[in-house]
């Protein structure tokens, strides 16, 4: 069961937190595309995610060999709130701004899956004031 003290301790590795403002901008993505763009084994990322899965926080989907992740449209309201409110926090920082950058570049050439980008949940640049929107159901 997902408790407060548990969320901070998952929000706490840069990794994870990395990985979810990832998610929050794109509907669903792939390891592959999240270890391409964190730059990071695949292994550790898949070990992140597992956690933030095992926690109630994600969702995956098996298709074919790739597995996709997204953050659960289940998740408690609290968790809801305190996620959309550390993400829009951060989301104008490095490297979480950089991180969509790469994301977005990675998107104009990617072929493991169709990359879907949800840009309704981004509401400005790295530059600009930004609201994260964790509606992805």
């Amino acid at each position: 069961m997902l408790t407060p003290d548990k969320l901070f301790a998952l929000l706490a590795d840069k990794t994870r937190l990395r990985c979810l403002a990832l998610l929050s901008y794109s509907k669903e993505l792939c390891v592959c595309q999240l270890t391409n763009v964190l730059e990071e084994s695949q292994p550790k990322i898949s070990r992140h995610l597992a956690s933030l899965r095992q926690m109630g926080i994600l969702t995956d989907e098996r298709r074919g060999i790739w597995i996709y992740y997204q953050i659960d449209s289940r998740l408690n309201n609290w968790a809801k709130d305190v996620l959309e409110n550390v993400l829009t926090s951060i989301i104008t920082q490095e490297p979480y701004c950089s991180d969509r950058e790469k994301l977005q570049n990675l998107n104009a050439k990617w072929n493991c899956q169709d990359l879907y980008l949800d840009s309704s949940s981004f509401r400005a640049g790295c530059n600009g004031t930004t609201k994260v929107i964790l509606n992805h159901s």
